[in-house]
This record gives C-alpha cells, structure tokens and sequence, in this order.
C-alpha cells in the first residue's frame, strides 16, 4: 500500500503549491497546552517545522490546524525562481549513516518513524509582490501562540560580490519584516544548491558582512541563522563566536549532502545534481550531535543563542533526543509529509515541549 503523503513527489513543487497539502482524514483534536517562551515569544509548543514544507499559506495555516506552532515559511528570494526540474524528493533506502552513495527506493519502510529521503529543489521562489502578500495573510491566520519564522536567501546572479549578496539577503529579510514576519531565518545553507549561497556559512568573513547588513535591514527582530554540518566541532564554535550579539540564534542541521543514485546507479536527479540533500531517519544521529555541540559551546562561551534543532524527527523520541541535547525549539523536516498529526501526538504526550 502506498505511502500516504501531503505532498504530491509525482508532480512538480509549482503544482503543490498551488493545490496545497493532502491530508487522509479530519483534523485531531489538538490539545491545549501551556503557553511557553520561545526567542522571547509566547508559544503553545516549543514544535514546528522547519523551512522546506511550508511554501505558502495553504500550506502553513493547515499545519497549524494540527499543532505546529513553529512555522517556517519556505526560503524566498529577491528575485522568482523556479524549482529544479522533476523529480524533486524521492525516498530512499533505509540506511544508519548519512556516508557514501544513498539508494532511492519506491517502497520506504513501513515504519513511517524510520523513512529518509532526498530532495532536490534549489530553493525555488515565486515572485516577492507574491510572497509579501502571502506571509501577511500567513500572519493574520495563525493563533494565538503560533508563531511565524520567514526563511529568506541571497541570490547570487543578481549580486556579484558578498557585499551585495549580503544587501540581497537584507532586502529580501527587510520585505519580510514589513509584510509582518516576526522572526527571520537566514539560509547560509542548501545542501542541493550548487551556488554560492549554499555553502556561506562556512566562511567566517562572508557570514560576519551577511549577518551585520541582515542587522541593519530588519532592526531589532530576531534573526536566526541557517547552517549545515562543520568539518569540526571548533569551527561551529568559531561560528557561533563570530555570530553572537549579531543574530539571536541558530537552526541546525540543514540536511546532509550525499550522492543520490537509482538502483542501476544513475543520478535520480539527473547528472547535473549528482549530489543532493539526504532527510530524515539517516541524519538524526549527526544532527543531535550537533546540537549538542551548539549547546555546549553557547554556555560556554556564555553566548546569547538561542539552539533550534532540524533533523531526522518522527516520534516522540526523536523529540526528546533534541530537547534532552539542549535544544530550545524543535522543528520537523520531511516527516509531516507522511505524519501530519506528529504535533498531535508530542503534545499529548508531552504538553511541557
């Protein structure tokens, strides 16, 4: 039997946004839980979904019908974009460690809380006239105790050096702002883009100029900063040293690039992304190990970052590895795809996260 799925792979990222997502039967109740801080805001969980899932408002506001209360509003740009071509996310076997080539497969494990995938979307964006006014209706139909992060991202073919890349990025976070966005996310990385701006949070001087313009940009609203996997721990330390008293925290772990390969071997998203981002069940480990790290250095080094964690989550577990590891905000990837009531269940169980 088929995977039941929110979100169409057979068809393309344009075509989901417009149909929004698929859910197999009525809402849950949701339960009221506590109000909690969360980066200085009040929030009903400390749950959401990370940027990826969520590309517009018919996608947002159902989620949050279902008690994720940590929205993030899919990585926009200056400029519209469209999405690489199809095939876009494909599952993949089941597979421990996030090294060497990943397998697709057209029947992921049965047990929905050990799935992985890949995508391999490029960020796409459409129009700002078109997101702007979409994250204010975004804004006006959350709940009380919901809360709004746009995720934003510079392009490089409209901004041929790091300055103005970095006055790219700020204009793009500074739009979201006035369309109402309550926090930003900056997204210094992308495990399937092949560009530049998928790879920045590993520069130090090109992270420290981005972060400083998105400052000047967006005031005094909260900035989180969007990162992938450090070769070593101390130059996620470096990183969070040179970000502090600049961004109010980080999201981490954005996706594990891997090559992506068909069971004859061929590249599943064609030859010009031989190399694309692995999700789910693989990465959890790596990802809680990171978070860890982060948490350890921000004490530490007794820095003001906030720690929200991505990767892997799919059971009440997965949530508890993060929130144990000292994360403040845990945020869900691929799995409310395929488990559109995880929120549902967490908070049943657990009404403190």
């Amino acid at each position: 039997m088929p995977l039941p799925c929110t979100y169409d792979i057979q068809d393309t990222w344009e075509a989901n946004c417009l149909r929004g997502p698929h859910f197999e039967g009525p809402c849950p109740m949701v339960p009221l839980t506590p109000l909690k801080s969360f980066m200085g805001f009040s929030v009903r969980s400390r749950i959401g979904i990370s940027a990826g899932l969520l590309p517009n408002s018919r996608w947002v506001l159902p989620y949050a019908e279902r008690g994720f209360d940590i929205l993030t509003y899919k990585t926009v740009r200056s400029v519209p974009r469209p999405s690489y071509p199809w095939p876009n996310w494909v599952f993949v076997e089941e597979t421990r460690l996030p090294d060497g080539v990943v397998v697709a497969t057209q029947t992921p494990s049965s047990d929905p809380s050990q799935i992985s995938s890949s995508v391999c979307f490029g960020m796409p964006s459409v129009a700002p006239e078109e997101w702007r006014r979409d994250i204010r209706a975004t804004v006006s139909g959350l709940s009380t105790g919901q809360l709004l992060i746009v995720s934003v991202v510079g392009t490089p073919e409209a901004a041929p050096s790091i300055t103005a890349l970095a006055d790219d990025y700020a204009q793009c976070a500074a739009w979201a702002v006035e369309a109402g966005a309550p926090v930003i996310e900056a997204n210094l990385s992308c495990p399937n883009v092949c560009s530049a701006e998928g790879t920045l949070y590993q520069d130090p001087e090109a992270t420290r100029i981005l972060a400083q313009r998105l400052r000047r940009g967006i005031g005094k609203t909260p900035l989180l900063l969007k990162i992938g996997a450090f070769p070593s721990d101390e130059e996620l330390r470096c990183f969070l040293r040179n970000v502090d008293g600049i961004a109010q925290g980080v999201t981490l772990l954005n996706g594990i690039s891997r090559p992506i390969v068909r069971p004859d071997g061929r590249p599943v998203f064609g030859e010009k992304f031989k190399v694309a981002g692995l999700l789910g069940r693989a990465i959890h480990e790596p990802s809680v190990a990171t978070v860890r790290a982060a948490r350890r250095w921000v004490d530490a080094d007794r820095l003001d970052l906030a720690v929200v964690a991505v990767g892997g989550v799919s059971s009440n577990q997965d949530f508890e590895d993060f929130f144990n590891s000292g994360a403040d905000g845990v945020l869900c990837g691929s799995s409310p795809m395929y488990l559109p009531n995880l929120a549902i269940d967490a908070k049943r169980a657990h009404p403190e996260w």
